[in-house]
């Protein structure tokens, strides 16, 4: 099998050896005589895997007490609306940190529940650079501060995570969960899709702080209601267990990797090829972001017109090289480097960019 190099921004790139893992599985788990796809939910088995899944997700953070893992359906786009649903009171406020379209449509969601404003706001600059959020300014009615740690679209990122004190900070970190080393504790609660950096499709990893899981409301129904996932160890109806099982492999293969700090130096040398290949370009090729809030998870591109860019899509398929093309909502290029993604793979793209610049500039 020639397998390529794939850049899309989620489905994402799974490790080989995850997915040979994975496979010799499929059919029988655990000598159970059946595959995962077969089995209960309320299985031993079932049940020591999702254990094992929860506290491995928190080893390899660093968070050894005080947070607990829930495993939920929905994506990322389910929780912009369980977070408020959960958490904005009446008479308290939902404020949001918009940095791209993603925390945009949060924030969209929060104003379907109850009061929702916008903290900061980097949509005037066309998303192109970071709201300052050094000089916050937050009320004492806020229920909580919600924002994007990463945007998958627009491609920028945060490097520096707010104090928020004792308001809580949730985050949406879905395009770059395990990518680099943060103060976790910062945040009250954090989400992420596994698509990307977590496994494959159909499961989403809640982390939320103990005090905060407690807070939730409980006059909504059971099924959207965080401390139901909790109480019953993220079996409150049944997961996708199979994709829990693929989680599982991907954090075994973080903790082979040598964790978080040795895939952070790795998306470090993988961005730094690609961004290399855009500055020194002449003008060839433009990035969309500015330099200081560049994500390390999506690098984004644009060409001097869009005929030019559809040809720079089409043709890197001819050399193994996938997914290349923007977001439909915003065109252009953009390559998305997950923790899965091998530094060999940005070293082929970015000699494709070099190569193809000579040939078309």
């Amino acid at each position: 099998m020639n397998r390529v190099y794939n850049f899309y921004p989620g489905p994402a790139a799974l490790p080989l050896e995850v997915l040979e893992l994975g496979q010799q599985a499929f059919v029988e788990y655990g000598g159970q005589g059946m595959s995962l796809l077969e089995m209960s939910h309320r299985s031993e088995p079932v049940e020591k895997l999702v254990e094992e899944t929860e506290q491995l997700l928190l080893e390899i953070i660093g968070l050894r007490s005080g947070y607990e893992v829930l495993f939920m359906g929905g994506g990322a786009s389910a929780q912009f609306a369980l977070v408020p649903m959960n958490f904005l009171a009446p008479g308290q406020v939902g404020r949001y940190v918009l940095s791209g379209s993603f925390s945009e449509k949060a924030y969209q969601e929060a104003r379907t529940v109850g009061q929702a404003e916008i903290l900061a706001s980097g949509k005037a600059e066309n998303w192109a650079k970071l709201p300052d959020l050094s000089q916050l300014a937050i009320g004492h009615d806020t229920a909580y501060v919600h924002m994007t740690t990463n945007n998958t679209i627009e491609g920028s990122q945060w490097t520096d995570i707010p104090d928020t004190g004792d308001i809580p900070l949730i985050g949406d970190m879905t395009s770059d969960i395990l990518s680099r080393s943060l103060d976790w504790t910062k945040f009250a609660m954090f989400y992420a899709g596994a698509q990307k950096n977590l496994g494959p499709a159909g499961v989403t990893a809640v982390v939320v702080r103990s005090d905060l899981l407690k807070a939730g409301n409980g006059k909504i129904p059971t099924i959207f209601q965080y401390a139901s996932y909790a109480k019953n160890k993220s079996l409150y109806n049944t997961p996708p267990v199979h994709s829990i099982f693929m989680m599982k492999l991907m954090l075994e293969w973080v903790a082979r990797q040598g964790g978080i700090a040795e895939l952070e130096k790795r998306n470090e040398e993988k961005a730094a090829l690609l961004y290399e290949a855009i500055d020194t370009s002449g003008g060839f090729y433009r990035g969309i972001v500015e330099e200081p809030f560049r994500s390390r998870m999506n690098v984004t591109w644009r060409m001097k017109d869009e005929e030019l860019e559809k040809k720079f899509a089409l043709e890197s398929t001819q050399y193994g090289l996938i997914g290349l093309a923007g977001h439909r909502s915003v065109g252009g290029l953009r390559a998305s480097i997950y923790n899965a993604v091998p530094v060999e793979a940005c070293r082929a793209l970015a000699n494709y960019m070099r190569d193809f610049a000579k040939r078309h500039g």
